[in-house]
């Protein structure tokens, strides 16, 4: 029977789940427009990046147009971003490049694709756990050093087709070693294949300062690249004259098959997965933040994450290989007035019909073309004004940038971005595991604050405020610290911590507190813990530090009480009795009975 409650509930979780569809709830014509627009223009883009990026690790460049149908539809009906396109993106290709390096030739697409499949559950299970939001400690200056090594592997990867050289070295001889041998032993350079790459240069930056200038809108790589192939054609120029051509491209659409998944490659490749599924997070995630600045959007990093994940697993089923969220595609998207997420979708559909209509003809495109489009992404993939800041910002973000470049080009590139996590992780746990005291007095005033270094401490009540991180990574500070009172408060009656702004209690500093407490207990004083809030409460309970201490000496911080730190300085009084210090204010006349203490710190 129909139950129109648990219809609406249903409908709910697929808009939920599906921003795309949720997005047609206020879809127009103007939109529909919008985004049909934006689609072709991301389409013409598409197709020679595409190409180009599956022939960085050596695929036949159909798979790069298979990637940028199936990836870049799914990533769009699932991404919280209204403008991110997905699909196959040089970043990842790069990383790709190093990650399949040993892999043979005739295993390198079966490669690609199980990558897919290791990438696209790694991304869903950090959205499965919601962890996705931890991309946030990640320091962007791993993103800067990763795009400036990636660049400088791209160039020296893409010079041996720009020059019309053999590609030369084993696959398991390192980057470098390969680019020295293919330059001094790929044979003599084809002048043919330069003229071609230097036109296609200067068709692309042609067209851009023209479409700068009178906002014409022609698709500048797709029209360099048409016309190179035009050229090369027109001369007979091909593989017979030192111009290596592109492979042909069959006229049909990625069909649904599984993945040829062998444990033994699975095993070998899933060390690179997991830092290329970092990498794709980051890169997507970065770019989507980037224009939700400027459109002022609210975006789901988890359901971002969500859309990375299925769109790289899913494309494993449609021979596709790894992709992400494209810096260059993305920002044509969103400069062409895309509206909803439906851009992708156009576009997706785009390349599916160009792949259609004119696969045959693509065998007439010359690789050195495709090569200059790709050293023209690389200039691209980084601002100097970019890089130069991050160098001069801090220490820590200059060590970042230059060991994750450094680390891309002598290492390899998906390890660099693990080696520039782990350094971001390495500085920022010092910093946010900061914790300190503070030895607070009573004034004349009746005032509770800081004590200054001239001023005498009382001998009966020692008050410290601590605040900070009091987690494990702030555990050797707090032991200081604790000596340090412990050291400092011989004689007095009374040991008052307050704890109003102590964070993240774990076991281990609690575990240092209790010997604290344990010591204080045996030289017969008596220990108070005030400003205790909800969190650490909790874990005083857990571990049994409450009774230890006892109860009713924490002093809980709440709405109902305007300040248990002047409850807790009340209570000392008390069980002091009378026995005060010489310079205690309670000994003049005028404050003898008064408790309206005020607080400043």
């Amino acid at each position: 029977m129909f139950d129109p409650q648990t219809s609406s509930k249903t409908l709910g979780l697929v808009f939920r789940f599906i921003p795309a569809i949720d997005s047609l709830r206020t879809y127009t014509w103007n939109t529909f427009r919008r985004d049909l627009m934006a689609g072709l223009t991301v389409a013409a883009v598409a197709v020679p990046q595409a190409m180009a990026y599956a022939t960085i690790f050596g695929v036949p460049e159909q798979y790069g147009l298979y990637t940028a149908i199936i990836m870049t539809a799914i990533g769009a009906m699932l991404d919280s971003s209204k403008q991110l396109i997905n699909g196959p993106t040089n970043a990842i290709s790069i990383a790709l490049l190093s990650a399949l390096a040993a892999i043979p030739a005739e295993d390198k697409i079966s490669a690609a694709i199980t990558m897919a499949f290791l990438i696209g559950l790694v991304q869903t299970g950090i959205t499965l756990m919601r962890l996705g939001d931890l991309s946030r400690f990640i320091s962007h200056a791993v993103i800067i050093g990763f795009t400036l090594g990636a660049s400088v592997l791209l160039v020296l990867d893409q010079t041996k087709n720009f020059l019309g050289l053999k590609s030369v070295g084993g696959s398991t001889d390192h980057f470098l070693v390969r680019f020295w041998q293919s330059l001094t032993q790929g044979g003599d350079v084809s002048w043919r294949s330069v003229a071609i790459g230097v036109i296609t240069f200067g068709i692309a930056l042609g067209l851009r300062q023209v479409n700068r200038r009178w906002r014409l809108g022609v698709p500048e790589l797709l029209t360099a690249l048409v016309g190179a192939a035009a050229l090369a054609f027109m001369l007979g120029w091909d593989s017979s004259l030192g111009v290596k051509l592109v492979s042909e491209i069959p006229r049909e659409l990625p069909s649904f098959s599984w993945p040829n998944l062998q444990w033994q490659q699975m095993y070998s490749l899933l060390g690179s997965a997991l830092a290329i599924a970092m990498l794709g997070l980051l890169e997507a995630i970065a770019m989507a933040k980037s224009i939700a600045q400027r459109t002022g959007q609210k975006l789901d990093i988890n359901q971002q994450c969500l859309s990375e994940g299925l769109a790289n697993l899913g494309g494993s089923f449609f021979q596709c290989f790894p992709g992400s969220g494209s810096l260059t595609r993305s920002y044509i998207n969103y400069q062409s007035g895309a509206a909803t997420q439906w851009s992708g979708v156009f576009s997706a559909a785009a390349v599916a019909l160009v792949v259609l209509a004119l696969a045959p003809l693509a065998k007439h495109i010359p690789r050195p073309a495709l090569a200059a489009i790709l050293l023209l992404t690389a200039t691209r993939m980084f601002e100097l004004s970019t890089v130069r800041y991050y160098l001069k910002a801090t220490r820590f973000d200059a060590v970042i940038v230059i060991a994750t470049a450094i680390s891309a080009v002598l290492i390899s590139v998906e390890f660099c971005v693990l080696i520039g996590v782990f350094l971001s992780f390495v500085f920022y746990v010092p910093k946010a595991a900061k914790i300190e005291a503070t030895e607070l007095i009573i004034s004349d005033q009746n005032v509770i604050r800081e004590k200054r270094d001239e001023e005498k401490s009382c001998s009966r009540l020692r008050i410290y405020n601590v605040e900070g991180q009091m987690f494990f990574g702030a555990s050797s500070e707090l032991e200081e610290i604790l000596q340090r009172i412990y050291d400092d408060s011989t004689g007095a009656k009374i040991i008052l911590l307050r704890a109003k702004y102590v964070h993240n209690p774990d076991a281990v500093c609690i575990h240092l507190l209790s010997d604290f407490v344990k010591k204080v207990q045996a030289r017969e004083q008596k220990i108070a813990l005030c400003g205790v809030r909800n969190q650490l409460n909790d874990v005083l309970v857990n571990c049994g530090v409450d009774v230890q201490i006892g109860k009713s000496q924490i002093f809980i911080e709440s709405n109902q009480v305007w300040s248990s730190t002047l409850q807790a300085v009340s209570w000392a009084y008390e069980q002091l009795g009378g026995n005060y210090c010489e310079t205690c204010p309670k000994r003049n006349p005028a404050h003898a009975g008064l408790n309206d203490w005020s607080f400043e710190i």
